[in-house]
């Protein structure tokens, strides 16, 4: 896996159009409204976070919100990766960017993300942040498809933690010589 390039901020206002952008051609998203990424990028910057390219252009984005009840807890809400940067490792290392922000505050034990059945990459996504981080995984259904009014898969929430110091990846050289498998995230 080649480690991304991307510069990893929090987001602006000005971020709100790339992000629905970025969701919107993912055409795996549930897309919202271009509003509500503007007030997101307004209310949860610090709680989500935007990958920016050598032009400072956002290609990516993750966003999040701790839970009101669970102050400890991030809840990432979407995360999304322009198609051209996909397959890098840009994901995981934006939830790494993140998860290391929020601690160096002293505000993050635990990680929670909803993903449906058929996402294969967001759940190597998550099951590989687990590993790094040297945390358990829980996993339960959350929402059956039947509560949505739409046409909308079944969501399992992952709960990830008590999070530990995240461990530097493996370089390949390594693992093909330990005899460790090493498998690349589609985000």
């Amino acid at each position: 896996m080649v480690r991304p390039t991307e510069h990893m901020e929090e987001p602006t206002i000005e971020d709100g159009a790339s992000a629905w952008r970025i969701a919107r051609d993912s055409r795996v998203l549930d897309v919202n409204s271009s509003y509500s990424y503007l007030l997101w990028c307004r209310d949860f910057a610090a709680t989500s976070v935007v990958a920016r390219d050598e032009r400072g252009r956002a290609v990516a984005f993750a966003t999040g919100y701790i839970r009101p009840e669970l102050p400890g807890t991030l809840v990432i809400w979407q995360i999304a990766v322009d198609e051209d940067r996909r397959g890098r490792g840009l994901a995981g290392a934006m939830l790494d960017h993140l998860a290391a922000r929020l601690r160096s505050r002293g505000t993050l034990q635990r990680l929670e993300t909803t993903i449906g059945a058929e996402n294969e990459a967001s759940h190597r996504l998550f099951l590989s942040f687990a590993e790094r981080h040297g945390a358990a995984l829980e996993r339960e259904l959350l929402f059956p498809a039947r509560l949505f009014p739409d046409a909308h898969e079944s969501e399992h929430l992952y709960r990830i933690g008590p999070l530990a110091r995240p461990r530097p990846p493996v370089p390949s050289s390594v693992a093909q010589h330990s005899g460790t498998r090493r498998t690349r995230s589609a985000s």
